[in-house]
């Protein structure tokens, strides 16, 4: 068995709630930001599930992309990594996955529980509150190993979001440097500010071997700022900053840039960065934004691997973030649409 995408990512339990205002405030959180938990955040899990209405979603950003590439592509298209505990949590992620038509190989650590990720709605926008527990556990020999070894052998795609470069660097330039000799293609996804904020050594070590780059524009901002040395707030800018970025073989690099419900920037290093408008929402059909990045990313993805257009690829993503935003959490309507 091979699939055509393999994605790596920190597979995580999202338990959602909704008017979250007080949690912002106590535990000092930003709207539509994600952040890893310090000592001081770490009760506002037993806090959300004490004292609040959860909803409890299948997340953490590459499995969510992987999900909506899933989605739109033919069964036994995409399969995921990452490390989860021996729990709950986990069967609650593989049954999440299997609704949606993914393949997983996850790494089962046995001493520690399935990483979860806060999800504090307020109106429109989210915060993240991510505990990496088993994820930060993932083995790069995992990679080599009997079952998943022939994955990535046969996969013409990589999927990796950046939050995975906060523990595992080494299993992320193992797979892009892979990619990067044997003529496939490594796509990575910013994932949060302080990712090129704070983990940009592991960043560039990653980008000389990154073929797609996809991030946000407060992601972009913050790449302009840490790796750029500029304060511009210009995304054709910033975009062909990453794409003059260097490069260990000779496929141009394209870099796509969401700004939620305003237009995304993509810019390939040989035509004028494009802009592509949003179809706007009415604002009482918006349920929930968290895992609108991720859908995007994947539905993108998906329409890529399937080869067709970038046109068509941002198209598709713009779709499915369109469909996550209307649905509880990072889902996907079912039964099925046909968005490709």
């Amino acid at each position: 068995m091979t699939y055509q995408i393999f994605c790596m990512g920190n597979p995580l339990l999202d338990v959602q709630v909704r008017d979250g205002e007080a949690l912002l405030k106590k535990y000092d959180l930003q709207t539509n930001n994600a952040i890893r938990a310090s000592d001081k955040h770490e009760p506002i899990y037993e806090e959300i599930s004490e004292n609040y209405s959860v909803t409890y979603v299948a997340g953490g950003g590459s499995q969510n992309a992987a999900r909506a590439a899933a989605y739109v592509l033919p069964p036994k298209s995409v399969v995921y990594t990452g490390c989860v505990g021996d729990d709950d949590g986990a069967e609650q992620l593989r049954t999440a996955n299997k609704r949606e038509g993914l393949d997983e190989v996850y790494l089962v650590n046995k001493t520690e529980k399935t990483g979860a990720c806060a999800v504090i709605i307020t109106g429109h926008h989210r915060s993240l509150v991510t505990t990496l527990r088993a994820a930060q556990k993932f083995e790069v020999s995992h990679l080599s190993s009997p079952k998943v070894a022939p994955l990535v052998e046969g996969a013409k795609v990589f999927y990796v979001e950046g939050f995975f470069l906060t523990h595992g660097v080494e299993s992320v330039l193992a797979l892009s440097k892979h990619a990067s000799e044997k003529n496939k293609t490594f796509v990575l996804n910013l994932s949060a500010p302080f990712i090129p904020q704070l983990f940009h050594t592991q960043l560039e070590q990653v980008l000389p071997y990154t073929d797609i780059v996809i991030g946000n524009e407060a992601e972009a901002e913050a790449y302009a700022n840490s790796i750029l040395k500029s304060d511009t707030t210009d995304m054709a800018e910033i975009a062909k900053g990453i794409v003059g970025y260097r490069k260990a073989n000779d496929r141009p690099r394209v870099v796509v840039i969401t700004q939620g419900p305003e237009s995304t920037i993509v810019f390939d290093g040989t035509n004028p960065a494009k802009v592509y408008p949003v179809t706007p929402i009415a604002s009482e059909l918006i349920v929930d934004t968290n895992g609108a990045g991720d859908a995007f990313a994947g539905g993108f993805l998906g329409a890529y691997v399937a080869e067709k257009s970038l046109d068509e690829s941002v198209e598709v993503g713009h779709k499915m973030g369109a469909m996550c935003v209307q649905l509880v959490g990072p889902q996907y309507k079912w039964p099925k649409v046909q968005v490709l």
